[in-house]
């Protein structure tokens, strides 16, 4: 079993900066992906940005040039850099991890405000 622990978050100025941080607790072996999904109120849950195991990136199209993802594999953990944040960018933030064999987990998610 896997456990995904994230941190960071909080209440921010628009055109300020958050970095949220996700440390997987537990066992897995061979290739991965681990990232961050966000959920609006009143829509669907959608991909932020992810990272493969051989440093692969994806990122949202409305996050791409503000946003930055990052991993440290000796510790399990991937960073998420959101800088230049705008209102919509406000939501629940979760932490996935897809491995191989294939399951997926989730962190129980972290609020991002971003308001004046």
């Amino acid at each position: 079993q896997v456990h995904l622990v994230e941190s960071g978050g909080g209440l921010v100025r628009p055109g300020g900066s958050l970095r949220l941080s996700c440390t997987a607790i537990g066992s897995f072996f061979g290739q991965y992906t681990m990232g961050w999904y966000r959920q609006a109120p009143g829509k669907e849950r959608e991909l932020v940005a992810t990272i493969t195991s051989s440093d692969t990136t994806k990122y949202a199209d409305s996050v791409k040039g503000r946003f930055a993802i990052s991993r440290d594999s000796a510790k399990n953990a991937v960073k998420l850099q959101m800088n230049n944040l705008a209102p919509e960018d406000t939501a629940v933030y979760y932490c996935t991890l897809l491995t191989t064999p294939l399951r997926n987990y989730w962190g129980q998610g972290t609020q991002v405000t971003v308001s004046s």
